[in-house]
């Protein structure tokens, strides 16, 4: 097994990485390879010494030639973004040859990283959300389904109401099962990044959905449904995969009416974090909600806060209604 295929396997079995992202990795590796002219075969041997594959990559990993690499992506019109993310995949390989005895120091750590600009997370207005909510709000009502079209519309409510009230990822989604909700303490049991397990609370009236939802697939589904079978399945009882949430989400809102940018999963989630961000909630507590294994990556969120501070101040305060002068 040559140190790239080595290296995917320790991400996707010790790390717990998702396919996808395993994936990007090992194309990422496989670009680097490529421009430092070190052939890859799968069948590469393992043993006490380097293949000759292996040895030539290894000697590739230095300053000069990452460099290199590097303007070489920015000479390719890639955006600074996506060169950090090729970089970051390097960084991580070279740390993973280091613990192999392979490489005695990470080389990415010497070379600089290209500056990008800071991106702040989309998210939907509280009024779009109110009347999504409210428009579709007889599918949460306790009617009883007649037809696989009542179904659909609950069960594709129920996803979009998921993915908003708990803020989850649209893979940690994917993956929860029934037993991960316990209604009598009203949480949410969430498996996220790095195989970690986090509870999310649950309101009474997110609770009552699912579990009307629940009852949709008992009575029109059919079949029988134990504690680890998926929680989200379609009118045939086939569990839900990462394209068809993106899907049911994009659809969902553009029906709805008045959301305008990306609508995804994810901005989902990130109108949840401001909005509970907004309403008081501490950093510390949004990021245990969210699974984010550090505080930097919640305080972007914050930026969103300043944002709309500024323009509240620019509209209210009366030196910035004059034109920031004393006086009259």
């Amino acid at each position: 097994m040559s140190l790239v295929a080595k290296y995917i396997d320790y991400i996707s079995v010790v790390r717990r990485y998702s396919p996808r992202t395993c994936s990007i990795y090992a194309e990422s590796l496989r670009q680097f390879c490529e421009f430092a002219q070190v052939p890859q075969r799968e069948g590469s041997a393992a043993g006490p010494a380097l293949s000759e594959e292996d040895g030539k990559l290894a000697e590739s990993l230095i300053p000069n030639i990452i460099r290199g690499y590097e303007v070489d992506m920015l000479n390719r019109n890639l955006k600074p973004r996506t060169v950090n993310l090729h970089i970051s995949v390097l960084s991580g390989f070279c740390s993973f040859l280091m613990k192999e005895g392979v490489l005695t120091s990470n080389p990415v750590k010497l070379v600089r990283r290209p500056v990008m600009e800071k991106r702040l997370p989309e998210f939907f207005k509280e009024a779009d959300i109110s009347r999504y909510f409210a428009s579709t709000g007889i599918h949460a009502s306790d009617i009883p389904d007649l037809n696989p079209e009542d179904y659909n519309a609950r069960f594709r409510r129920a996803v979009v109401s998921t993915l908003y009230n708990t803020a989850i990822r649209r893979s940690e989604l994917v993956r929860l099962r029934r037993r991960d909700i316990d209604f009598s303490r009203k949480v949410l049991r969430v498996r996220g990044k790095g195989d970690k397990m986090r509870e999310i609370p649950l309101l009474p009236s997110f609770c009552k959905e699912i579990s009307l939802y629940l009852h949709s697939v008992d009575t029109m589904v059919g079949g029988v449904w134990a504690a680890d079978s998926p929680l989200f399945v379609t009118a045939k009882g086939r569990p839900v995969y990462p394209e068809l949430v993106d899907r049911i989400v994009r659809q969902e809102l553009e029906n709805a009416g008045g959301f305008s940018g990306k609508k995804s999963p994810h901005v989902l989630r990130h109108t949840l974090a401001t909005e509970l961000l907004d309403d008081g909630a501490d950093l510390n507590s949004i990021k245990e909600f969210l699974g984010h294994s550090s505080l930097a990556a919640t305080q972007i969120y914050t930026h969103n806060s300043i944002e709309k501070l500024k323009n509240v101040y620019e509209s209210a305060h009366p030196r910035a209604k004059n034109g920031g002068k004393n006086g009259d």
